[in-house]
This record gives structure tokens, C-alpha cells and sequence, in this order.
């Protein structure tokens, strides 16, 4: 419950700035152009909380459905204006001025993206270096030669430096190229060029995991099966292991590495296993049994041992990425650029079939990589934040009625034919935005609900 709780917190968080942030753009640009205010909501329906602020009297309100909000202007299509007041009615402003208005919203939210990476790649963001792991067997990464602990230099001959760097690269390149070049340097620093076929991944419309698709995973170092730590009153005590064994075979299966212990002790709570240790030099046959333990929602098994620290150091798997205030500012508009273009161009992939529409995400995803990024750090929360904002900008913009885009797009006819749309023709749009909007929504929630049955 504290874990639901928690993710719904970390949602509700990115919901409220996303929104207050939208809507706000909107607003500002209004009374900047001289357009009255009539009311800024958080929210719809019922108000939980309002209150009138301002010469203007605007209300403020926090609406009881928290899935968007609104800017109601002065308008005399919604109701009878003093003649005192035409002047800063929303309907009697210019077309270029409504435009302004209108687009303002997305366009805060494109802000808050390159203020967010601003900061982060000013004050400087800890990341894993693009190391590999051993790829999974008859994938792409394997036939193209990859090979464990091999590190990217170049992806399509960009330079990258960070895990995500060498991932967004890789995705954004795929787009419209069957196989990509990666520059890699191995262990012995002896560097390579391998060519990944990715016209698989791209055949599946990228749907799930990218480079899960593609056989790429970050790289695991190879740790010793010797004990290093044993809790007091544990299992693994009663049996007499002590810190200095090192586990031979558990239920006569060799073992190499400290993941097969792992492996085989969780997967059998409450089950005995036989341990064949050295000890000393000396080898010993001694029995085991894991105590149960919740761990989310599945049992496993725990025997109170830790690895003797032998595997690689935080400064070999890691890296800090840090820009001058300055060309901080630059990456932060590249960024968002980048990812502005990026989504426009899968969008008009998953339009084509090119992209599976399973890649729609509903609130309760979103909600779980809200809750997910929360738990990793604050940077990966505000990088989390940025790329859903970009999100919400880039659908807001499509030529869709009843979004800011769709007006937008009823403004450039009225500039093209010099006189507004009759109201008929408005009406038939909204009704066509709304259907357009609801098969949206179905699809994003099909999604969520069969993400969240099939794992």
C-alpha cells in the first residue's frame, strides 16, 4: 500500500507542474495581450478549492478530476461581455494574437524541458557508461560481433558517453536506417567497428524494450563465488559458512559466479540445498535451506550471505557529465529539439504502421515510470519530468481540434480565407477531435491494462 501510495505521489507531482506549467503559458500570454481571465483551473469539474485573486478577480481553482486543466478568457461566445470590457474579450483580439495565446501553453512546457536539462547538465548528472554485456544468443548484438565488456565510443559515428546516450542515439537513428555502425573498445583497448542489423527491431515497430529486442544489455562483471559477509543467526551461519568459502556446486550444478548463487538461492525458499564449499582448501558438503521472503508481490529465498567485494569499482561503471552554464544551455535545446522531433517522427510511424501502437502509454504507465524515476534520484526524476513535458507539448500541437494545435490550425485557415470559420464548421471539428482523442485514450489504457496482466 506504502509502495501504491508512493507512486501515485510521484504521478500526482508530475501531473500538477505539467499542468500548472501549461496553463500558465496560456495565461500569461493572455494578460500580456490584454485578454481578461476569468479562471485558472488545476483540474475539472467541482472545485475541491478556489479563490478570486487580482484587480481582475480571476478564480483559481482546484478542480476534483486532476487530468488537465483549463484558461477560461472573456468571450462573447460564452456569454454576454460589458461594452466597457469588448476590448479584452479573447474573440475581439487579432488572429495573430489568439495564436499566441493559444500556442503559449506548449510552448512553456518545451521550456520547462530546457530549464530542467539546463540545470542538470550544468550541476552535472552521475550515468553508466555505455559498457556491454555478453548479448543474448542468436540476437543482432550477437551476429554483429559485440562482445562483454567491450565500451561504445561512437554510435552511426556520433560520440557518446553516457549508457542513455549510446540508447537515444541508437533509437533515433533506427528510425530510418537498417543497421548502425558502433565503435567499440575492449578490455585490451583494442578498438573495433561492428555493424548492428536492426531492421528486426524495427519490423516489431519498436515495441517494449529497444535494446532488450536487439540482444544489447549492460554489462555484468564476472564476481567470484566467495562469500564476503554472513549475517548473525542466518541460515547460511547455522550451516558454518564463514567469510573466505567459496561455493563449488549447489544440488551438484557447478558454479562459477556469484549471480548463480543468487539465481539458485532465491529461486528456492523454504527448499534445502546442498552446498559444495571450499573451506580452506578443504572441501565440504553442507545443507541449506533459504527462509522465505516477500519481496513486491513473489517469494523468495535468503540465506544471509553477501559477496566478497571483488567485482568492479563505481568509477569503471560509472560517469559525471557535466557542461559550462553556457553550453549547458545549448545541450538543453539540442535535447529538447532532438526528442521534439523524435516523437513527431514515431507518431507519424505509428500513423504509417511503422511503429506499434502498443508504444502509447495510459496514466497507470506513466504513473509506474513516475514512481520508478522517483526511486532512482531526483535526476532521473527531472529527466523523467522533461520527457513527458516534451510529450505533452508535441501532442498538444497536432492539427487535432479541441487541442492547442487544432486551433491553431483553424487560425491559419482564417489567415489563408481572411475571415474565421463559421461555427458549424468548428462544431463538426470539435466532434471529430473529441472521437480522434477518445480512440486515443482507449488505445493508451488497452495498453496499460495489458501491460499490467501480462508483466
Amino acid at each position: 500500500m506504502s509502495n501504491f501510495l508512493y507512486y501515485l505521489a510521484a504521478f500526482a507531482l508530475v501531473l500538477g507542474v505539467l499542468i500548472i506549467v501549461h496553463e500558465y503559458g496560456h495565461y500569461i500570454v493572455a494578460r500580456w495581450v490584454g485578454v481578461k481571465v476569468l479562471r485558472f483551473s488545476v483540474g475539472f469539474g467541482r472545485a475541491l478549492w478556489s479563490k478570486q485573486i487580482g484587480r481582475d478577480g480571476t478564480v483559481w481553482a482546484i478542480g476534483i478530476f486532476p487530468l488537465g486543466g483549463y484558461v477560461k478568457m472573456l468571450d462573447e461566445r460564452e456569454g454576454d461581455v460589458p461594452p466597457e470590457e469588448l476590448h479584452r474579450s479573447f474573440n475581439r483580439q487579432s488572429v495573430w494574437r489568439r495564436m499566441a495565446i493559444v500556442a503559449a501553453g506548449p510552448v512553456a512546457n518545451l521550456f520547462l524541458a530546457i530549464f530542467i536539462y539546463w540545470g542538470l547538465f550544468w550541476h552535472g548528472m552521475e550515468e553508466l557508461k555505455p559498457i556491454l554485456g555478453t548479448p543474448v544468443a542468436a540476437s543482432p548484438a550477437a551476429a554483429a560481433g559485440l562482445e562483454n565488456g567491450e565500451r561504445v565510443l561512437r554510435v552511426g559515428g556520433e560520440l557518446v558517453q553516457t549508457w542513455q546516450d549510446m540508447r537515444w542515439v541508437l533509437l533515433r537513428r533506427s528510425v530510418d536506417q537498417d543497421s548502425i555502425e558502433f565503435e567499440v573498445i575492449n578490455q585490451r583497448n583494442e578498438i573495433s567497428v561492428r555493424r548492428l542489423d536492426v531492421s528486426s527491431a524495427r519490423a516489431k515497430g519498436w515495441e517494449g524494450d529497444a535494446l532488450g529486442k536487439l540482444g544489447i544489455s549492460f554489462y555484468r562483471p564476472i564476481v567470484p563465488s566467495v562469500i564476503g559477509k554472513i549475517s548473525e543467526r542466518s541460515p547460511a551461519a547455522a550451516a558454518g559458512l564463514v567469510p573466505g568459502d567459496e561455493i563449488l556446486l549447489i544440488n551438484d550444478k557447478p558454479i562459477t559466479t556469484w549471480s548463480e548463487v543468487v539465481l539458485a538461492v532465491r529461486s528456492s525458499p523454504g527448499k534445502p540445498l546442498d552446498f559444495v564449499i571450499s573451506h580452506q582448501g578443504e572441501r565440504r558438503v553442507i545443507e541449506i535451506t533459504p527462509i522465505p521472503v516477500v519481496e513486491g508481490e513473489r517469494e523468495i529465498g535468503r540465506i544471509g550471505a553477501t559477496v566478497k567485494n571483488a567485482g568492479s569499482s563505481r568509477s569503471e561503471l560509472m560517469i559525471t557529465v557535466r557542461y559550462g552554464l553556457l553550453s549547458a544551455l545549448d545541450k538543453a535545446i539540442d535535447e529538447t529539439w532532438d526528442k521534439s522531433v523524435f516523437s513527431l517522427v514515431m507518431i507519424g510511424k505509428m500513423l504509417t504502421g511503422e511503429a506499434s501502437w502498443r508504444n502509447i502509454s495510459g496514466p497507470v504507465t506513466i504513473a509506474d515510470y513516475a514512481g520508478q524515476s522517483a526511486k532512482l534520484g531526483i535526476d532521473y526524476y527531472l529527466k523523467f519530468l522533461a520527457l513527458v513535458s516534451i510529450s505533452l507539448a508535441v501532442l498538444n500541437l497536432l492539427p487535432i481540434p479541441i487541442l492547442d494545435g487544432g486551433h491553431l490550425l483553424y487560425y491559419v485557415v482564417e489567415i489563408i480565407k481572411r475571415g474565421p470559420l463559421s461555427e458549424r464548421s468548428m462544431e463538426i471539428g470539435q466532434q471529430i477531435g473529441l472521437a480522434l482523442m477518445l480512440i486515443l485514450m482507449a488505445f493508451a489504457f488497452y495498453n496499460d491494462i495489458n501491460r499490467l496482466i501480462s508483466g
